[in-house]
């Protein structure tokens, strides 16, 4: 048993069900299923009812639930206490994100980490991976989100390996294929990010190696954007498959071959970071690994 396990269960347990708790947790429901079956297995017992669709406490589930809030209590309260021996008690975090990973994958985690260090501040720089590299280079930023080769001037750790899928809207005549390949999908009205971002540079790339000059139907910085107008019928976008793989209003698509991005969390070589900083690429980190882990667990176990 671990924290996480615990956790997951308190949400499920609040939620009253575990697809709202997996919703709230941003995890896969088969994931969460999985923790807390392997959770009751190992306690030798049942902690939920489930009837019809939704789940109500055991026994022994509400005594669990009773000790688990307890035991966050101690350890909100240890790390609060560990944190000021660190020094942790104020400072800054400046970090750039890129448009996607912004709206998708980092409100959660910035939230969780702000609640584990509610004294620190936390300031956000939005841009392409490009300009975030600059930025921590001339020393702007403290650390931030690149894409692609690491410059010798920067030290880094890798986050994410993510697939780059095509989105199209639900009445696109793609939108029925799992995968395409690449040069029909460029061969269709494009809506792009503007130049200078790594996705459009890697398409414009694979266009000019497929001998076609794709149609841009618009072009903006805003993920958010991008991901409207191609619901609007407007065109084909290209975008990382975590930040619309669960988006009703939109379909994916595998591009043939297959293309992947690769993202690191970098900051500058031979500057110490501040604790602040320190603590923020730990924390980072650790999330990171364990999306990683409930994704293949979500994909490797059947649902109990």
């Amino acid at each position: 048993m671990d924290l996480k396990q615990l956790n997951f269960f308190l949400e499920v347990a609040d939620s009253g069900g575990f697809t709202k708790a997996a919703e709230k947790l941003n995890i896969a429901q088969s994931a969460l299923s999985i923790a807390i079956k392997k959770l009751e297995e190992e306690l030798e017992v049942k902690l939920f009812v489930r009837r019809d669709r939704k789940v109500t406490l055991t026994a022994e589930g509400e005594s669990l639930a009773l000790n688990a809030k307890d035991i966050f209590k101690v350890v909100a309260r240890a790390r609060q206490e560990v944190a000021d021996l660190r020094g942790l008690v104020r400072g800054e975090v400046r970090v750039g994100l890129t448009p996607m990973l912004s709206s998708f994958f980092f409100p959660k985690i910035l939230s969780a980490f702000k609640r584990r260090y509610p004294a620190l501040q936390i300031s956000i720089y939005g841009d392409s991976a490009w300009n975030i590299q600059r930025k921590i280079e001339s020393g702007d930023i403290d650390m931030g989100i690149i894409t692609g080769r690491v410059p010798d001037g920067l030290d880094s750790h890798h986050m994410l390996r993510e697939e780059v899928v095509a989105c199209v809207h639900r009445f696109h005549p793609f939108a029925v294929k799992k995968k395409c390949k690449i040069s029909d999908l460029l061969a269709e009205p494009l809506v792009q990010f503007k130049k200078g971002y790594y996705l459009r540079e890697l398409i414009d790339e694979i266009a000019a190696r497929e001998g076609i000059l794709p149609v841009v139907m618009a072009e903006s910085n805003l993920f958010s954007l991008v991901r409207s107008l191609v619901k609007e019928e407007l065109g084909v976008a290209f975008l990382l498959k975590m930040a619309v793989d669960k988006d009703p209003g939109v379909a994916t698509i595998s591009c043939d071959p297959p293309l992947f991005l690769d993202l690191a969390i970098a900051w500058k070589k031979d500057v110490p970071l501040s604790p602040a900083n320190r603590a923020f690429v730990n924390f980072l980190i650790q999330e990171v690994d364990d999306y990683y882990m409930l994704t293949q667990a979500a994909t490797t176990f059947p649902l109990p």
